[in-house]
């Protein structure tokens, strides 16, 4: 009579639903739901900055993956029973804001709003919002200069606020009808516990620390009288925002009666506070003090955590310092880049000759396994969707350099992967600069199982050893263990993260180690990268870039010799 959690995983393109065993961490079910809408579940335009969801995409792939999960289960484990299920979990993209009634209710649900795009999900890469976030940064640098220390001193587009405010200013029909926004880390647990009412809301610390300036030090949100001065309906909207940020320690709620029928869970069951997925991947990673996770997907995000009992520096150019973001009782730091599986396909479905032989990815990556680092000649920059962590600068595009007559394929596609690999170094620069030690780097999502040639890369790049998780499914076993903890040990859950972490969460026994040879090769290649890095990226430099072709071709023939 095991007992058993669920966590569900709404990423960009479908939602997962896991169902973990809590007492050991045995994945007995997962199952997967595309989203109906869009392209792949994204809703686009002729606007190529504009990505959004439907929420009804949320509504009915929410009840087909957890009805199949559960029928999955009864298959892999012997005398499994949904009453078994004892807490849920929830993680989401972000940040996804979307616009409700007073009842909470999505506008898109409604018929008058039924095609707008911006009465939808504001999805995470949506970057429509480049002019307001300038805007945003701008005023709180000249005002409330604390509000950008603890988000990287940099609002970014990709946020809560920027893209309210975009709405407010190109649709004023919808910003009218809103009488709230809400992240969807936020709505869908309160979708789930009937709490979507404004003045039942729970929001998350995760997604209002890291992504709406939320902090406790200064009474939550930004103040009206900030939000006012870049647009009144922002300072109207702060009187409506909820007053208190809570870690996914808390249970949001009971699962409805309602809802209990439709997935043939048992009514009742505790829903834990929402978070993002990678702050719940760095959970199922089992991220402490020390580990760097990098959650590894079509963008990426590197996380770690610090005690709140030791005093912490601001870091320039992360996307947050917060309050227990991550792990309650630990500050939650976030970096990124906006881009790298998104790079790999971009080259393979835009660029590369050949199709799906040729010009595949299994194709691609086993050509650039035949390149030894440096031989190509080529170094490019991983800002193909602008760079999140440590430029925070949205409108810097990609650029591959050094490319001749007999650049091949497969030597482009292993230059991406470098560029992405120097940008991970980057970031773990940054935090160590800012005092924050590094002692160890564990990887997940899908590229770090099924890629050890970019694993491989990642450790030459950066001189670290490369672990990956042992779950294929990190953010949805995060969401599983909150909800395993709101659960609670009464009930056969877990009392502490801690408990439930070293229960449910390993390590796969495949290290990445970096050859020593290709480390010393990638260290002159990533000075190359840091010059590119700062002259493109910053308006401070003030070297000359004459040397970068002719030092990568030196470099290329030594090697080619």
């Amino acid at each position: 009579m095991g007992k058993y959690s669920l966590g569900l995983d709404y990423g960009t393109n479908s939602v997962r639903a896991l169902i973990v065993n809590v007492t050991n961490g045995r994945q007995v079910a997962t199952a997967v739901q595309n989203y109906a809408h869009g392209a792949d579940g994204v809703i686009l335009s002729g606007d190529p900055n504009l990505a959004r969801q439907h929420p009804a995409d949320y509504i009915e792939s929410t009840e087909a993956v957890i009805k199949r999960a559960v029928s999955a289960a009864r298959k892999t484990a012997k005398g499994f029973r949904a009453d078994q299920i004892i807490g849920i979990g929830v993680d989401t993209t972000g940040s996804t804001p979307l616009p409700v009634d007073a009842g909470g209710n999505p506008l898109a649900l409604s018929r008058r709003f039924a095609r707008d795009h911006s009465a939808m999900a504001w999805l995470w890469k949506d970057h429509t919002s480049v002019a307001e976030a300038e805007q945003i940064t701008q005023r709180a640098a000249r005002l409330r200069p604390h509000y950008l220390a603890k988000c990287g001193g940099t609002y970014s587009s990709e946020w809560f606020f920027s893209k309210v405010f975009h709405c407010i200013r190109t649709s004023p029909k919808v910003a009218k009808a809103a009488h709230m926004w809400v992240e969807i880390a936020d709505w869908i647990p309160a979708m789930l516990t009937g709490t979507e009412s404004p003045e039942n809301l729970t929001i998350g610390v995760c997604a209002a620390g890291h992504k709406a300036m939320y902090n406790d030090d200064w009474g939550g949100y930004p103040d009206a009288r900030f939000l006012a001065g870049l647009d009144p309906a922002l300072g109207k909207l702060r009187g409506r925002l909820r007053p208190k940020a809570k870690t996914i320690a808390s249970p949001v709620g009971g699962l409805t009666e309602q809802w209990a029928r439709r997935t043939k869970l048992a009514a009742g069951v505790p829903v834990a506070v929402g978070a993002f997925d990678a702050h719940l991947g760095a959970v199922g990673a089992g991220i402490r003090p020390g580990t760097l996770v990098k959650i590894i997907g079509t963008s990426t995000c590197d996380m770690m955590v610090a005690p709140t009992n030791k005093p912490l520096t601001n870091i320039p150019g992360l996307c947050g310092i917060v309050n227990g973001s991550i792990l309650p009782g630990y500050f939650g730091l976030e970096a990124g880049q906006s881009a790298v599986g998104d790079i790999f396909n971009w080259f393979v479905n835009y660029i590369c000759p050949g199709g799906r032989t040729a010009g595949s990815h299994e194709a691609l990556t086993a050509a650039a396994e035949k390149i030894r680092p440096g031989a190509s000649g080529l170094l490019a920059l991983d800002w193909n969707n602008g760079n999140r962590t440590i430029l925070v600068d949205q409108r810097l595009t990609g650029l591959l350099l050094g490319q001749t007559l007999y650049t091949t394929p497969g030597e482009i596609y292993r230059a991406l992967i470098e560029a992405t690999a120097f940008g991970a170094l980057t970031i773990i620069n940054r935090f160590e600069q800012y005092g924050l030690k590094v002692r160890q780097v564990v990887n997940c999502g899908g590229i770090a199982e099924k890629n050890p040639l970019v694993m491989q890369i990642y450790a030459d790049v950066t001189g670290r050893p490369m672990k990956v998780s042992r779950s294929a499914q990190t953010c949805a076993l995060g969401a599983a263990i909150a909800g395993a903890v709101v659960a609670g040990k009464n009930t056969g859950g877990h009392n502490s993260f801690a408990a439930a972490q070293q229960a449910m969460t390993g390590l796969r026994r495949k290290v990445y180690k970096p050859d020593p040879k290709a480390h010393a090769v990638y260290k002159q290649l990533y000075q190359l990268y840091r010059k590119l890095h700062d002259a493109f990226g910053t308006p401070q430099f003030q070297g000359n870039l004459y040397d970068v072709m002719k030092r990568l071709l030196v470099i290329r023939s030594r090697l080619r010799r």
